[in-house]
């Protein structure tokens, strides 16, 4: 997918709250819109180098919308509400090999007072969770980057899903720097125990790199996932 043009290169400042920061551009302090609510710890530190887009709208506090950030020299996609458009994509153009034979039934689907991505229709109806990750140690992309009782129950709701569908969680992780995926035990343990049962339960797991450039996003190769005994 194309991202928005053109990018003007900034300097991140200051997190103010989960949706605004403060950044330096050409010399003037502006506000960014921050279109995460993670930590995103490791990657929103003061001179970090961000891109951010003109986003002008009636209402908005803010006229700038960050896009990506520069991570020792990897660009990485911090907006969480791609990831969702990206899935969608690769299924239409036939990238996600395990998801050839499907199309989208419906989005956001009603799942026991919970919302689940997407509905697949195919051979069998199969339910999709998307989830997005920016966080890389080492080789290793990591989900979450903060406890998340929201990702938790999504598996919950996977895990004990009406009989007649399938299931899979897809973590799209929004860098290419990353040859494999792990659930992040340290900072979430229960996410990483609700990742085994519904593991054990039959919920597929699927991790996807993405390449990311100042023009565009896309994914393109699966990794694999390590999940811990």
């Amino acid at each position: 997918m194309h991202l928005p043009q053109p990018l003007l290169r900034a300097i991140f400042r200051e997190r103010l709250n989960r949706f605004l920061g403060l950044a330096e551009l050409d010399d003037n302090e502006v506000e960014v819109y921050i279109p995460n609510p993670g930590r995103l710890q490791e990657l929103l530190i003061p001179g970090a180098t961000i891109y951010i887009h003109e986003n002008p709208k009636p209402g908005r506090r803010t006229q700038f919308d960050l896009a990506l950030v520069e991570d020792e020299g990897v660009l990485v996609s911090i907006d969480s509400r791609i990831p969702n458009r990206l899935f969608e994509e690769a299924l239409k153009q036939g990238t996600l090999k395990r998801f050839e034979e499907f199309h989208v039934e419906a989005r956001e689907l009603r799942l026991d007072g919970s919302r689940i991505d997407f509905l697949l229709g195919g051979p069998r109806q199969m339910l999709v969770e998307v989830k997005s990750c920016t966080l890389v140690e080492g080789d290793t992309a990591l989900f979450p980057d903060a406890p998340t009782e929201r990702g938790r129950r999504h598996l919950r709701h996977l895990t004990h899903r009406p009989r007649d569908f399938e299931a899979s969680i897809v973590f799209i992780i929004q860098r290419g720097d990353a040859v494999k995926f792990r659930p992040n035990s340290r900072l979430d343990p229960e996410f990483t125990e609700a990742l085994r049962e519904a593991h054990r339960n039959g919920v597929e797991i699927y991790a996807y790199l993405c390449q990311v450039t100042l023009k565009s996003i896309q994914v393109v190769d699966e990794v694999p996932v390590e999940i811990p005994n």
